[in-house]
């Protein structure tokens, strides 16, 4: 927690979605000042190691208003914390496998490739920074667990989550 003695400038804990844990660290991102925490929300998708059903019946049919309803209630608002949803499918480049990842992983491969190839201060989203299917997250995203609405997007916006969305010529991007 003291900025003198260990430097951050990124808190994260992918897939974890415990809620005492996510706004623990975004309460140290605030008391320090000088750090982002990227949190996974809760709800939507439930990965394989937490759940022993299926795939489909690990995937929510009411995946974004769980969400929304999940982080709304949470009554977060911080310039120190961002979140991302849906989760989403990368390619294992050891392996060849397709695996299902936590959306921070994407974010904080979005951060890095903006930080890199524009300035810190631009936002890692939109088709020129947030562009993960041509590479912004640092590993190939091939796919989202949940294609978005305009709509559901809007209520991911509304409850301060950026959404990651699915467009028919621009690909995987990540929004907000």
């Amino acid at each position: 927690a003291d900025a003198e003695f260990i430097e951050g400038n990124i808190i994260t804990a992918p897939g974890i979605v415990n809620q005492g844990l996510t706004t623990s660290m975004i309460q140290v991102a605030e008391s320090r000042g000088d750090t982002l925490a990227i949190i996974d929300p809760r709800g939507g998708y439930t990965p394989a190691s937490e759940d022993y059903q299926t795939e489909q019946q690990r995937i929510s049919t009411t995946h974004v208003s769980d969400v929304v309803n999940n982080m709304t209630s949470r009554n977060l608002n911080s310039s120190y914390g961002a979140c991302y949803y849906p989760w989403v499918r990368i390619t294992d480049t050891i392996n060849g496998r397709g695996i299902w990842a936590p959306p921070s992983v994407a974010a904080l491969g979005a951060l890095s490739f903006s930080e890199k190839e524009s300035a810190l201060w631009f936002a890692p989203a939109g088709f020129s920074r947030g562009g993960l299917a041509g590479g912004a997250a640092g590993i190939p995203v091939t796919m989202v667990r949940s294609k978005l609405t305009s709509k559901q997007r809007d209520d991911l916006y509304e409850a301060n989550i950026n959404p990651i969305a699915t467009f028919p010529n621009e690909g995987i991007v990540i929004f907000g």
